[in-house]
């Protein structure tokens, strides 16, 4: 009978914490994932990981720059599939971003199909396009990956190896400058001349001592691609020793002439921060400029960019004021704009704000890294190759007694020990002195291996002569690494030589002026003052039409907006809403159009927050200034306010205080209006005199206009005089508002029932 096998039971062990210390650490843990791992680049290459692993799984696969394109989709599967899995739309979006010239200072991927566009059209999906590293890429990041010059570490479920780093041999993170948005902290630089930053790192090579004063005479800024103009050439010092500061970049703009005689303003290069989605908002403010009357001496504005380049054309009247005009384009659209710099990277595994003399020195400190790594492992493989050279030609003196020894052998271990230790018991010789010398060979196993690998076309003349000028050149070599590994100046020669190399090969001349730009003043022309009609709908869009627009479509508009009249295109709006303040619109900031044309929400014009508050009253500044308002709030606090009070510049201003969970119901200008009639929740009336609520100022609660019972509420509130119709329906009952008897402020009222 089987015995039945007893289980002994798991102890559980219960780990008690405080769950807000797990939540902080797990969130530590995110963030620094986040920062280190996806959004910051290294200050050594100047890639973050999607970059780097997009790069080397291009060189594994062969996509070189002298081979043919590959599928974008096969590059982007290949790097999810290997090393980096968080998506493939990060992974092309990446490889999309290094190769469009106009983002980048020096292209890293040589794009093949749609790629995009500057003015923001995006590039076409992944199984449509084609890729290959460019030239610089593949053989200044990529090629000496063989000599074991940087650490590779396992990809992300260890079934490959990746590097850490690429050994870059030029300073690509200022070249190219970089994005990123991490937990908590943002990296952005501006790209660089290649030339200038080759410079730069020379002189600090030179002189670790260098200022950052010194380094700007060599590289005074910031090259962007769009070229452009930086204005602020004074800030860039402070900028560039603290790694942190605006720098302002402006446009280019030439004058040309037109047909008819009219002068054109043309724009050839545009602010770095222009690219994409902002060429079209420039050309929209433009128009905004002319719509809103801000300027009347531009006729056209076209753009006429190709592949040619950037190309938008303003055309200008005859006798336009043409300085104006440009002054009012820098002054009122991003053809002047500030591009932020925190020049934010990681360093020895942790991120750091650095200034242009710590990310110099942390990339000459990388290539000498590099540099050692590389002479090492060149040192060993020249070292290997002499030692067998050497064996070589030792044995074409001997190359009769080591025939005889392959051909009196049974086995090649018998020959190879014998060429190692001249051990000759296995072998036949045809003569007692071969044996002799057999017995005195001393080859190592390497060159004994050679020796037995060698084919005979190499005991030709020419092929020995070839091999000892070989032999020479490896001692050369060899002298040479020796002396780059063990004299610091010799090293940095060697560097300095690549760098100048790569100067020769990929270097351009600048695109960004570089000075300090004047101050513009524009002075804007005042609009020709006529009568408009401000529209609002319920859903707060607004906008003025003309006078006679407006007669034409008087019944539609009635039907359509909530609010309505006529005003100057000069004035301003006032907006009462119901957390007691007022909203200051210019009329000149309002679209001016059609009847049909839609409104902009004034949300857009104004610090009104529709989310937040809502609208109880709107009227021209003009009439209110001459009148007297009378505010009401749904606790029955009145009160009455002269309309001068609200004529400030402020485009917000308080326009009555209000008790706790209290707001305004109404705001009424007061003319000839001799009573007032609240109506409550509980249809509670009560009319009296509008003289009886007292004038106060505007910061003011006001008085008491009805005492109200439990949790009962001014509804409505009616201005009437005594011969006025107005009916109120309460339930079935339809009641004559000048019919009600007149009572005393600050009572009860009286109950109606329907």
């Amino acid at each position: 009978m089987a015995r039945k096998k007893t289980v002994e039971p798991v102890e559980e062990t219960v780990i008690k914490t405080e769950y807000s210390d797990v939540m902080q650490k797990s969130y530590i843990d995110y963030a620094m994932s986040v920062i280190i791992s996806r959004a910051l680049p290294d200050v050594r290459d100047g890639l973050k990981p999607v970059q780097r692993r997009t790069l080397y799984d291009m060189y594994e696969l062969n996509n070189r720059y002298d081979r043919p394109h590959l599928k974008s989709a096969r590059i982007v599967g290949d790097t999810m599939g290997k090393y980096h899995p968080h998506g493939d739309s990060s992974i092309y979006d990446c490889l999309v971003v290094m190769s469009q010239e106009f983002k980048k200072g020096i292209a890293l991927v040589d794009g093949h199909g749609n790629f995009g566009s500057i003015e923001g059209d995006g590039a076409a999906a992944m199984r449509y396009t084609e890729a290959r590293l460019c030239r610089i890429a593949q053989e200044e990041m990529l090629a000496d990956l063989d000599k074991d010059v940087v650490d590779f570490m396992p990809n992300y479920d260890e079934t490959g190896k990746e590097p850490e780093v690429l050994p870059c041999r030029f300073p690509n993170l200022l070249v190219n400058g970089t994005e990123g948005i991490a937990v908590g902290m943002a990296t952005s630089m501006p790209p660089h001349n290649l030339c200038e930053v080759i410079e730069a790192e020379k002189a600090y090579m030179k002189n670790n001592d260098i200022t950052t004063s010194e380094l700007l005479e060599i590289m005074p800024g910031p090259d962007f691609p769009t070229g452009g103009i930086v204005t602020n050439k004074d800030e860039l010092l402070s900028i560039y020793e603290t790694g942190t500061g605006k720098i302002k970049v402006r446009g280019r703009m030439e004058v040309e002439s037109g047909k008819a005689g009219r002068t054109l303003l043309v724009i050839k290069e545009i602010p770095y921060t222009m690219i994409g989605a902002n060429i079209s908002k420039f050309l929209l403010d433009i128009v905004s400029l002319i719509d809103s009357k801000k300027t009347n001496d531009i006729v056209d504005i076209s753009n006429q960019s190709g592949k040619e380049g950037i190309r938008i054309v303003i055309e200008l009247k005859k006798d336009a004021d043409i300085e104006n005009v440009r002054n009012m384009i820098i002054k009122k659209t991003r053809f002047e704009d500030t591009f932020g710099v925190n020049m934010l990277a990681i360093s020895d595994g942790r991120p750091e704000v650095m200034g242009l003399r710590s990310m110099l020195a942390h990339h000459v400190n990388f290539l000498r890294e590099l540099a050692t790594r590389k002479y090492k492992t060149l040192l060993t493989k020249e070292l290997d190759k002499k030692e067998i050279q050497e064996g070589l030609i030792k044995a074409v003196d001997v190359i009769d007694v080591i025939i005889e020894i392959l051909r009196g052998s049974r086995e090649i271990k018998a020959a190879r020990e014998c060429l190692m230790t001249g051990n000759t018991a296995d072998i036949r010789f045809k003569s007692r002195i071969s044996e002799k010398i057999a017995s005195n060979l001393r080859f190592s196993e390497r060159q004994a291996n050679a020796i037995l690998e060698m084919r005979l076309y190499k005991l030709i003349g020419l092929e020995m002569e070839a091999l000892i000028a070989e032999h020479d050149k490896t001692l050369k070599d060899i002298a040479d690494y020796k002396e780059i590994l063990t004299k610091p100046a010799k090293m940095d020669a060697a560097i300095i030589k690549d760098l100048d190399h790569i100067k020769k090969e990929y270097g351009r001349e600048r695109r960004t002026s570089i000075e300090n730009a004047i101050e513009v003043v524009f002075e804007e022309s005042k609009a020709e003052e006529m009568e408009v009609v401000f529209l609002m709908d319920r859903f707060g869009y607004a906008k003025t039409i003309d006078v006679s627009a407006f007669d034409r479509n008087r019944d539609a508009i009635d039907a359509e907006f909530s609010v309505s009249f006529k005003c100057l295109n000069t004035g301003r709006i006032c907006v009462f809403t119901n957390k007691g303040v007022m909203h200051s619109i210019k009329v000149c900031d309002l679209p001016f159009g059609r009847f049909r044309d839609k409104g902009v929400p004034i949300d857009n014009v104004s610090n009104y927050d529709s989310s937040a508050e809502s609208v109880v009253y709107v009227l021209p500044m003009g009439d209110l200034i001459l009148q007297k308002l009378m505010f009401g709030t749904k606790k029955g606090m009145f009160k009455q306010v002269y309309g001068s009070e609200f004529d400030v510049v402020k485009r917000t201003v308080a326009a009555s205080s209000l008790l706790p969970d209290d707001e305004v119901i109404t705001v009424f200008p007061i003319t000839e209006q001799k009573y007032v009639v609240l109506q409550t929740e509980f249809d509670v009336f009560l009319k009296f005199e509008t003289d009886e609520i007292p004038v106060k100022k505007k910061g003011a609660v006001g008085v008491r206009a009805i005492k109200l019972t439990g949790a009962d509420r001014i509804a409505n509130v009616y201005y009437i005089n005594e011969e006025d119709d107005t009916m109120v329906t309460v339930g079935s009952r339809e009641i004559l508002l000048s019919r009600l008897k007149a009572a005393k402020r600050d009572t009860k009222g009286s109950k109606l029932r329907g």
